[in-house]
């Protein structure tokens, strides 16, 4: 049996009607640096923004509403679409956005899958967790709970 390749980038498209202000959130306050991309001209505008190492994380409603519930969040607030940064300090990420204006729907919390988070309000509707980690992956792998879905589907069979 022959393995699918393996994605080289993960690109995420927000498209939105204020191109100026999604573009200050991302590029200027979360720091995201701009690449060159290919656009005509007039409105057709495009910022490609590296974002660091990309994961995709698929989550139930049940999981994303106790997400919710961990990182503070009001209930009925929430996103289906909403991205989650890997900051290096997440006191100082946080009162960068508040200096710029940004709305902090969470302040920042110790979660129960180790690591201290903080929801803000992004452009076009999209929420921002920044987190930051509290202890590494190899230890977190170690702990009761941390386990992948098909480790934890075998676990569960009779």
């Amino acid at each position: 049996m022959t393995h699918p390749p393996r994605p080289k980038q993960l690109r995420l498209i927000i498209e939105t009607d204020d191109f100026d202000e999604a573009l200050r959130f991302y590029r200027d306050i979360l720091g995201m640096p701009e690449q060159v991309a290919f656009a005509t001209d007039g409105e057709d505008r495009v910022a490609i923004l590296h974002a660091g190492v990309a994961t995709i994380e698929l989550a139930t409603r049940v999981h994303a509403r106790n997400i919710d519930a961990v990182e503070g969040v009001p209930p009925g607030s929430g996103s289906p679409l909403r991205m989650a940064l890997e900051v290096e300090d997440i006191v100082d990420a946080v009162a960068r956005v508040v200096d710029d204006g940004v709305i902090v729907l969470a302040a920042p919390t110790h979660t129960p899958f180790r690591s201290l988070n903080a929801r803000v309000q992004g452009p076009a509707g999209w929420q921002v967790t920044l987190f930051q980690e509290c202890e590494p992956l190899e230890q977190r792998r170690k702990r009761p709970g941390f386990l992948t879905d098909g480790e934890r589907e075998r676990s569960s069979e009779p």
